[in-house]
Order: C-alpha cells, then sequence, then structure tokens
C-alpha cells in the first residue's frame, strides 16, 4: 500500500477558528486518564461521535485528540506538527532522544540519510535470503499437534531476522526471549506512564516500578552488548550497524555514542514489538478464519508449484498481502500516536495552540464505519484494487504518511509476507487450551496469551 505524501490546504479563515469540545467523562486530577487506563480502545473510538478534534484531559495535561482520517492526514503531513508529546515522551527512557524515532529537525534528516540505503527496493532482496531461511526455521521448530507460545515464537523470529538482515548479528534465541520479556513489561509501564502522568510517583519503589526500571535497564544491556560485540570482532559488514558506526555528523565527525546506542535501540525494539505483535494478530486471524488461512495455502502452492516459498514469490502473493493487511487494519500494532504543535496553527476550523500535544489512534481510524462498509468484519478482499480504492485517503496509513513515514515499511511487509506464506503452506491451526487472544493495551497492542496448536493439512 502507498500513501500519496500532499501537503495539506487549509482554507478556514483564522478569525472563524473555533475550540474543539471538552470531551464528557473528566474527572478531578485524572481527568480522562482513567477511561484510558480501564477501556482505551472503546474510549478512543467512541471520540468522533463528539467531534473532529477534541479536548482531552491527562492528569494537568490538556491533550487535542484528532478522529477523522483527512485530520490524521493533514496532521502528519503539516510542518506545524514534530513528534513530540505523551507517547514519545513516554518512550524517551527506552529510546532515548539521538534516535531516528524520536529526533526532529536537521538532526531526524540526517539520520534518515543514514538509515535509508538500508531499505531501499534495491536493497531488500539482499535479506531474501535470510528472511526465507527464519521464516522456514520457524516452521521447522513447530511439532504438528503441539501448542506453541505465539508470544515468544513471533518474537523469536522477528529478532532474528532483524538481527541478522539489519546488524549481520548471529544472535541467539535466550536474546530473543530476553527482548520479548523485557519489552512486555516497559511497554505496559510506560502507557501507564503517558495516560496517568504523575511522574513522582513512577520514582518510588513500588514493586511494578522495579520491574519495569530492571526490564529497562536490561534493554540497554542488551543493545550495549550488540554494538560491543561488532566493534570488538573488528568485521564491516555492508549493514545498517557499520553504516552507524561509520556515520559522521553535519561537522564531519563521527557521530556520538549515545546516538549509536539510540539508534540500534530504534532499530530493534520497535521493530520487534510492531512485527511481533503483527505476526501474533496474523496467527489468531488464521485461526479464527480458516477460510481464508486455506485460500492462503492454495495461492501459495499455485504461485511456488509447491515448493518452498522465497522471497521471489513475494510480489505475486495477492491474498495473502490482503489478508496481513486487513489483520493489521483491525489490530494495528501502533494504535496511538501523539504530535505536538510548534507554532499557534489551525488543524481543520480548530485553533491549535502552539506547545499542545495532539494524539490520535490508528486504531479508532481503521475501524470507524464511517470509512468501511462492515467496518468489524475480517474482509481481506476489501484491499482488491476495485475496493480499496472506496477506503477514504489516511484511513489506513500502516506506516504513517510525510517525513515520519516508516522507512522499513517495503522491509516489514517482505518479512510478514514471507512468514505468513511459510507457516500457513504447512499448517492451520486451532486454539490450544489456556489461550487467550483478548486485547493487551500496553504503547502497542498484542493477544493476552495466544496459544495455538499447529496441524498439517
Amino acid at each position: 500500500m502507498t500513501v500519496e505524501s500532499v501537503q495539506p490546504e487549509t482554507s478556514v479563515d483564522p478569525v472563524e477558528l473555533r475550540e474543539p469540545p471538552l470531551a464528557g467523562g473528566a474527572v478531578p486530577v485524572f481527568g480522562h486518564g482513567l477511561q484510558l487506563v480501564r477501556d482505551p480502545l472503546d474510549f478512543m473510538s467512541s471520540l468522533r461521535a463528539h467531534g473532529d478534534i477534541v479536548r482531552l484531559r491527562l492528569g494537568p495535561k490538556t491533550v487535542y485528540a484528532v478522529t477523522t482520517p483527512d485530520l490524521t492526514g493533514a496532521l502528519a503531513l503539516s510542518p506545524d506538527f514534530k513528534i513530540d508529546g505523551p507517547v514519545w515522551e513516554s518512550l524517551e527512557g527506552l529510546l532515548g532522544k539521538e534516535g531516528v524515532a524520536t529526533a526532529n529537525g536537521p538532526l531526524h534528516r540526517r539520520q534518515r540519510r543514514t538509515m535509508q540505503p538500508a531499505f531501499r527496493m534495491d536493497a531488500i532482496p539482499n535479506y531474501g535470503p535470510i528472511m526465507e531461511e527464519e521464516a522456514h526455521a520457524l516452521t521447522e521448530r513447530w511439532r504438528p499437534g503441539t501448542p506453541i507460545d505465539c508470544t515468544s515464537e513471533s518474537f523469536r523470529v522477528a529478532v532474528r531476522m532483524a538481527a541478522r538482515c539489519l546488524l549481520r548479528g548471529d544472535f541467539m534465541d535466550e536474546r530473543a526471549e530476553r527482548l520479548s520479556t523485557d519489552l512486555a513489561t516497559v511497554f505496559r509501564g510506560m502507557y501507564r506512564r503517558m495516560v496517568v502522568p504523575l511522574g513522582p510517583l513512577y520514582k518510588l519503589p513500588f514493586p511494578a516500578n522495579r520491574e519495569f526500571n530492571r526490564a529497562l535497564a536490561d534493554l540497554h544491556l542488551l543493545v550495549d552488548e550488540i554494538v560491543a560485540e561488532r566493534r570488538a570482532s573488528g568485521q564491516k559488514p555492508d549493514d545498517l550497524l557499520t553504516a552507524l558506526l561509520e556515520a559522521k555528523d553535519d561537522n564531519g565527525e563521527p557521530i556520538g555514542e549515545q546516538e549509536i546506542h539510540d539508534q540500534v535501540v530504534a532499530i530493534i525494539t520497535p521493530g520487534a514489538e510492531t512485527i511481533a505483535s503483527t505476526i501474533m494478530w496474523l496467527l489468531q486471524a488464521l485461526a479464527e478464519h480458516p477460510e481464508h488461512a486455506e485460500k492462503v495455502r492454495a495461492e501459495v502452492e499455485s504461485v511456488t508449484g509447491g515448493r518452498p516459498v522465497g522471497f521471489e514469490h513475494v510480489r505475486s502473493l495477492r491474498h495473502t498481502n490482503n489478508v496481513i493487511l486487513e489483520a493489521i487494519r483491525l489490530r494495528p500494532a501502533v494504535w496511538i500516536l501523539t504530535r505536538r504543535a510548534i507554532t499557534d496553527t489551525a488543524l481543520g476550523e480548530y485553533r491549535i495552540p502552539a506547545g499542545a500535544d495532539i494524539i490520535y489512534s490508528p486504531y479508532a481510524i481503521q475501524r470507524d464505519a464511517r470509512s468501511y462498509d462492515r467496518h468489524l468484519d475480517f474482509d481481506p478482499d476489501r484491499w482488491l484494487p476495485e475496493r480499496a480504492k472506496e477506503v477514504p485517503k489516511y484511513a489506513m496509513s500502516p506506516f504513517s504518511v510525510g517525513n515520519r513515514k516508516c522507512p522499513s515499511d517495503h522491509f516489514s511487509m517482505a518479512q510478514l509476507s514471507l512468514i505468513t506464506a511459510a507457516i500457513t503452506a504447512k499448517y492451520r491451526f486451532e486454539p490450544a487450551d489456556g489461550s487467550d487472544d483478548s486485547v493487551r493495551v500496553g504503547i502497542t497492542l498484542r493477544p493476552e496469551n495466544l496459544r495455538l496448536r499447529p496441524l498439517p493439512w
């Protein structure tokens, strides 16, 4: 899926700009934060009924929630807003302030230039053999009829693919397990800090705070291990880590150690978290909708002629890719995002003051009945060319748009296509005892405890 990036037009007379309405249900001290904690997905999905933009109270803060596709597109494309706000502030302990995920302005542009060659369309086929090897290794580990822990399996393949493709590291499963466990703890804690910003309380030695701090420290230790191992090896493979270690700043000097650290964090952790969560939801969808699993299996067999699926087949797997898009639409890993106004500005017909935080939910946007027929149905065929054109612009932007568009969008889709095709060619799935596919909400969405039994066709 591609999204045209255009500069939004503003035709509203500044004199006519209005203040967005305040959403109902705020309580003293916490504002709307308790609603975001108790049922965040339902709360964010309910806001469009109250306006295109509404004001929320999160503790002492006023936050502006954008609820329509056209205004989220305008927000992403306007130079009046930058990456900042509650989500990014909560992520600073993980991502730092010098990585491509959180940087703005000239620093962000320089970092994009460093990273972009690794994700060019002509570079991605070079990763094909590694992606194929890891996708098929995933299926080889499974035993027919033996339940699999979808969380650990999804993280294992996501981490190994990213590490072997972009960092050329031979990282063992133990590191993937560490990353999976640590990220689950860190992202839950960061979500709490975002919606209930009571800073001093999070410094007290409560068990949850100690667990959060331990997991965060281990994540940074893991990154330090990766960088140290590369330096000690003396090797300079043509990969993203070598590019970072040899990158220069705007003065021609090597970039600092903190920036290298933050960049590796930005490569490994958000990518592993979002791809792993998407794999979990794909597994859940294949189990819940066996008719589409069968259609994917038949497509893979037709395209490959019964041979193992490979990178060269990805572009021909049209229904497979539509299944992936529909899983992302209904269960986007990144379900909430924020921006901050740089100056007094307008968004639609509303006035947005300088310094204001803006929040929006891809989950709510992508499930809106105003944008999608049978909006809660799992319907991969809605992404057929003749039907996809009915979807409003910006109602489906899984990799964002504008200068914050994810540079690894094609890389990610290739990963997901190969993994989905490889596992579905070999197995169908049914829930195992104790499986819980309810949604666990943190900074990302993932199933609570998805356990499936792979069965041969």
